[in-house]
């Protein structure tokens, strides 16, 4: 390959609520003019900023230089609900019960936490934005309380510890008596996303990495033995270059007709005030996944993460051209509301603050696209909706890739088949959509 004109943009709609609730940020530059680096890398997510960590651990004397199309923290990293999850949370199956070999997974999963953890103590991240508290499956229904039951079975037979929450330990949590019972697992920490995110930048920054904002690749060709990536106001001459770009792998022409690109949709609170907190209950910080798959997701975060607020994410759109209008989020606002007023009857009436779409990628079989591409240019990308452990763990190896490291998570992620083929359209957004919608249907109480 030689050269590559990037098709297609990020373009997300609504605000990423969890970077605005932490107030303005610094701006960085863009790239402008001619410059020259060892290694790009291009998204500053969770796979990009950790791939820079790993590449300055590797190579301390490189020059490392990271492009992103946006803002730090306003792309998915300031979009998603901030599970980082060291279980097996398969989102196609019925109980988060993965088909492959889950202890080798729980494994690689414990190693994205430990590194976040140390990127946490290295750049004194404040610790309320990386709470390792655990997380509940709730369960609404007898059917989802199966679900919880099954992988509970699971989970023993790998040896990992659960407890099942009762209706009355379900409401003592969350001031919800929607919850027939609740699955309690320790491992899962408590992202603020946004706010880890702007941490592990500003740590890459103080230690030596370059992050350039506003800075969307539009272009990528061979040069003899380097890469140039272009940008509208500037370029950047590197021997390698590391793609963490999610599902936009597919804009610079990797994998095309094998990604399905998904939009999810979330909802959060104003600041609840002390009547609202007195009437709500509950502990100050918890977050819920659906035991269905399909259901709602919820958290309540506390003024350590931004303030005293309800997020609610729900609702998922196959969109093969990686674009939703506002349309889409707003009905998608509508049945959130549905959804937060179901669980805190109590709290009635009151309207979101914010109402946002974030993008994620999967694959048919499962898989994530952590691998070389051509010489010199490697992918951490495809996280398969687990983009904060999988995000870190495929941008780690990535840099790995770049640096000539072997790993486990290297080994693990090259051994994996390629994407599967998807149907053709219209057939794959037709009839995917109206799976999903139907999906949502069956699990509209959870």
């Amino acid at each position: 390959m030689t050269g590559i004109r990037v098709r297609t943009l990020p373009a997300l709609q609504g605000p990423a609520a969890w970077n605005t609730i932490l107030g303005p940020a610094p701006e960085r530059p863009r790239l402008e003019g001619a410059r020259t680096a060892d290694i790009v890398i291009v998204g500053a997510g969770f796979a990009g900023l950790s791939a820079a960590r790993r590449a300055r651990q590797l190579e301390p004397q490189a020059v490392i230089l990271v492009l992103d199309a946006g803002r730090i923290a306003e792309g998915s990293a300031g979009r998603n609900s901030g599970f980082m999850i060291d279980l097996p949370h398969e989102l196609t199956s019925d109980d988060y019960a993965g088909a492959g070999d889950d202890r080798a997974m729980i494994g690689l999963n414990r190693q994205a936490i430990a590194f976040a953890q140390e990127a946490v103590a290295d750049y004194r991240i404040d610790s309320h934005y990386f709470d390792r508290a655990g997380k509940v499956n709730g369960a609404a229904s007898a059917e989802a309380h199966a679900h919880n039951e099954s992988y509970a079975r699971h989970l023993a037979s790998l040896g990992e510890a659960s407890e099942m929450l009762d209706a009355q330990a379900m409401a003592d949590l969350t001031g919800s008596r929607h919850y027939r019972s609740g699955l309690y697992t320790p491992g899962t920490v408590m992202l603020q996303p946004a706010g880890y995110i702007r941490g592990l930048a500003a740590g890459l920054s103080d230690a030596g990495v370059t992050i350039h904002e506003n800075s969307a690749v539009t272009s990528l060709r061979r040069e003899g033995t380097a890469w140039n990536v272009g940008t509208r106001s500037g370029e950047v001459s590197a021997g390698r270059v590391i793609l963490t770009v999610n599902g936009h792998l597919e804009s610079f022409g990797f994998e095309s007709g094998r990604l399905m690109q998904l939009f999810l949709y979330a909802v959060m609170t104003p600041e609840l005030d002390a009547d609202a907190l007195a009437r709500l209950g509950g502990q100050s910080r918890w977050g819920i996944t659906p035991a269905d798959p399909m259901g709602t997701t919820v958290r309540r975060i506390d003024t350590g993460q931004g303030g005293n607020r309800i997020v609610t994410r729900t609702c998922a759109t196959l969109a093969p051209g990686r674009r939703i209008g506002p349309g889409q989020v707003a009905r998608a606002a509508r049945v959130m509301q549905g959804k937060f007023e179901q669980r805190f009857p109590q709290l009635a009436g009151l309207k979101m603050a914010h109402a946002w779409a974030g993008h994620l990628c999967l694959t048919l079989n499962g898989v994530s696209v952590m691998r070389k591409l051509d010489d010199g240019l490697f992918s951490g990308c495809v996280q398969n909706g687990l983009g904060t452990a999988r995000g870190t763990l495929t941008g780690i190896g990535a840099a790995e890739l770049a640096c000539g490291v072997d790993s486990d998570i290297t080994r693990h992620f090259t051994a994996e088949a390629r994407p599967k083929r998807l149907p053709p359209q219209p057939f794959q957004q037709i009839g995917a959509n109206a799976v999903l919608r139907y999906k949502e249907w069956r699990a509209r109480a959870e």
